[in-house]
């Protein structure tokens, strides 16, 4: 029998995403709609909570490759400046 071990041991929250990263919140959560779990991006669920994104580490790196395709092409999220 093989069973899965899984390997991550910590997450972070959006909100210490983006103020590690200098993003606006809202913002970053429009991108990071766009990720999957196989991303790594997860759900964290809490008493009285309606839920955090929250991400590995592996998601923050794929975040911050999302990050610079919408400054590239500012126009891809309509109705945010990235300035």
């Amino acid at each position: 029998m093989t069973t899965h071990v899984n390997k991550v041991h910590h997450v972070t929250t959006i909100t210490q995403v983006a103020k590690d990263l200098g993003e606006d919140e809202d913002w970053l959560w429009d991108i990071a709609n766009e990720m999957e779990i196989e991303d790594g991006v997860i759900w964290v669920f809490g008493v009285g909570e309606d839920g955090v994104q929250a991400f590995t580490d592996f998601s923050i790196e794929r975040l911050i490759e999302l990050i610079q395709v919408y400054k590239d092409n500012p126009e891809l999220l309509k109705g945010w400046s990235t300035e």
